[in-house]
């Protein structure tokens, strides 16, 4: 019995170092999709101006801005490499705001 427990133990232990690695992919993977994600709806804002369409996109490019700020400031604060996030380089307050 005493072996078996220590199987379940064993097992239970590389479950959870796989979700760890899918936790770290799911979030290197969404990072990526929102940068990109959210330069794309700063450009829509852009193209959008004197438009019918430029309430709506600035609207969307700024809760893009509202989001990436947001998480860019959580991983800070949680001490977590913004590079797991794949947010090198990406400030915001620069990158996100017309």
């Amino acid at each position: 019995m005493k072996g078996q427990a220590g199987q379940v133990s064993e097992s239970f232990g590389e479950q959870r170092a796989h979700v760890g690695d899918v936790h770290k992919n799911y979030l290197f993977d969404l990072g990526h999709m929102l940068r990109k994600e959210a330069l794309e709806a700063k450009q829509a804002a852009q193209d959008a101006i004197g438009t019918a369409d430029e309430q709506f996109q600035a609207g969307r490019a700024l809760a893009y801005y509202e989001v990436m700020s947001s998480l860019v400031s959580q991983a800070l604060t949680f001490g977590l490499p913004i590079q797991d996030l794949h947010l090198e380089g990406l400030e915001p307050d620069r990158d996100l705001l017309s």
